[in-house]
């Protein structure tokens, strides 16, 4: 295994508050998660989307913890089997000496023991390109 986490970090030009609330929302994951993509909520904080790789259904509960900023992804193939593997994180501005008009988004993702190498391969990828629209995403809704 060459790798047991990935970060991916951007600096958005928004406000941290601004920030946590689109990563909060489930409606919106299905707009920039590639592995959910077309999310439609499913339930209380549960939205249902689609692979781009593969077509195969998606599951993600949006766990949001505002006075941390603080956003955690539980994902899986159905609801009921749910797992904390994706966590994002916004840095307020004005404590990096960036301002308070902006924000840096930091996602994290933890490789389970039984995912295969192109499998992981394929999530780093994927956030590489998804921290790009999670930062133009959040610049629109500024």
């Amino acid at each position: 295994m060459d790798s047991l986490s990935h970060c991916a970090t951007t600096a958005c030009d928004a406000p941290a508050d601004a920030a946590f609330m689109f990563l909060a929302d489930p409606a919106r994951l299905g707009t920039w998660a590639l592995g959910c993509w077309n999310a439609q909520t499913v339930g209380e904080g549960i939205a249902r989307g689609t692979s781009l790789f593969d077509e195969s259904p998606s599951y993600v509960r949006v766990e949001p913890d505002r006075e941390r900023l603080v956003v955690d992804f539980a994902v899986g193939d159905d609801a009921e089997s749910l797992v904390r593997r994706i966590s994002a994180r916004v840095l307020p501005g004005d404590v990096l000496g960036y301002g308070t008009d902006r924000c840096l988004v930091t996602v994290v993702a933890w490789r389970a023991a039984d995912m295969t190498d192109e499998r992981w391969e394929r999530l780093v990828a994927s956030h590489a390109a998804e921290i790009l629209l999670l930062k133009a995403r959040i610049d629109a809704c500024a």
